[in-house]
């Protein structure tokens, strides 16, 4: 594979020439580090058949090689990239907006692309090896990176790193994007404010975390807010009294886990005005549940799902998988718990949209009952862009955390 005029093996052969011209015991500085690249670049004649471009990106590959993620380094810094899919360390795929393409870069070997691994967990504390082959970590930007190690991933070293924009995505920015209407953005900002217990359901890449920031952006200033994720992502502005937590792995020797359920249970302990769970996967849900219906009301959180429907059916799910209790018990406890379920959909134009808004209203014929309030309506296609609104389709229900914020009347809206 080329990159920049240069083989991989040349490229191999480079940095292995510019670490035997470092001295192990003098420190340098990035100009001497770049300088003594150039120096090493033209020292060969490869070099005389490069182009000015090309010598200029092979002297920042090798540059970042020493000092920042290799060739990774290049894809993250471009905004427009917003997942780089390492299926091995030769194979290197990205999404830019909403596209898939693969990448003419790569690492020189397995071995390089596991050493840049090691170091890229090491920074949060975080361990993978052939024991414990999976494991979630994160960039100093935020960036989320899943890690996936032989024996497990037959090819090599797979990763996949979700990045996020450095400034977050307001509402006003999802309205622009025709992510939904502003009838129900207003709709969502009373939910937030009267304190309404928020679900945010979706598939992989339907936006849940972006819209969940731009959620806590209507959070009132003076609350105290604990965030609990597996790896931090989350964005929350505006709030000052803001804790984040973190879970963390176990040692090599097998201790000092600290998984969501403790960290959950911990915030209790903390005096918050609300919980915001980042994603419940197992059976962390049932804590989440107990939390909100405990006095920690406007609590936020997320989960991969088909449909509001199915959401509550896999809460169910992620409840049994931790708890022994009759399904009647856990539809209560989700039904007392949850007020509005938002799901998300990534559609074939490669949008991302809220296609539904139902309230949780209560329990019929031992069946959690949903109200939907908004719906996506398709009304075609332009420009290969689909074309359709959010519409209304129920009232509200539930009006008491309204009434009691002084967001409508007594006698209603």
């Amino acid at each position: 594979m080329a990159f920049s005029g240069l083989t991989q093996g040349e490229l191999s052969e480079l940095r292995d020439a510019v670490r035997s011209r470092l001295s192990w015991d003098s420190s340098v500085t990035d100009e001497e580090l770049r300088q003594l690249i150039e120096s090493e670049l033209f020292r060969r004649e490869r070099t005389r058949q490069m182009t000015a471009a090309e010598r200029k990106a092979a002297v920042m590959r090798l540059f970042h090689s020493f000092r920042g993620l290799d060739a990774l380094q290049p894809l993250l810094e471009d905004q427009e990239i917003t997942e780089i899919m390492i299926n091995s360390h030769d194979e290197i795929y990205i999404e830019r907006r909403g596209e898939l393409s693969a990448v003419n870069v790569g690492f020189d070997s397995s071995e390089r692309l596991e050493d840049l691994i090691q170091s890229m967990v090491g920074r949060v504390n975080r361990i993978v090896n052939e024991a414990s082959p999976i494991v979630d970590a994160r960039l100093p930007d935020g960036s989320r990176v899943h890690v996936v190690l032989p024996p497990i991933a037959l090819k090599g070293p797979t990763v996949t790193i979700r990045r996020f924009p450095r400034n977050p995505l307001g509402m006003k920015d999802l309205i622009e994007r025709e992510a939904l209407s502003e009838e129900a953005a207003e709709f969502l900002r009373r939910m937030v404010t009267a304190k309404y217990n928020l679900f945010i359901s979706g598939g992989t890449g339907s936006g849940k975390t972006t819209f969940l920031n731009a959620l806590s952006q209507w959070i009132p200033s003076d609350e105290r807010v604990i965030t609990i994720e597996d790896a931090a992502e989350l964005q929350i502005r505006g709030v000052t009294n803001l804790v984040s937590l973190e879970t963390r792995n176990a040692n090599s020797e097998g201790k000092g886990q600290i998984g969501i359920r403790e960290l959950i249970r911990a915030s209790l302990r903390m005096r918050p005005n609300r919980i915001i769970v980042g994603e419940v996967r197992g059976a962390e849900a049932l804590d989440m549940l107990q939390a909100m219906n405990t006095g920690h009301e406007g609590s936020l959180s997320t989960g991969h799902s088909n449909g509001a429907k199915d959401m509550i059916s896999r809460l169910e799910t992620m409840v049994l998988s931790g708890a022994d209790l009759p399904v009647s018990v856990i539809r209560q406890q989700i039904a007392s718990a949850l007020d509005v379920v938002i799901h998300l959909s990534r559609y074939r134009d490669s949008s991302r949209r809220v296609a539904e808004i139902s309230e949780v209203t209560g329990i019929r014929n031992g069946e959690i009952e949903l109200s939907t309030l908004f719906r996506f309506e398709e009304t075609g296609e332009r420009n290969g862009r689909i074309v359709g609104r959010l519409l209304p389709v129920e009232s509200l229900r539930d009006q008491r955390k309204l009434r009691e914020a002084g967001l409508i009347g007594r006698e209603g809206p």
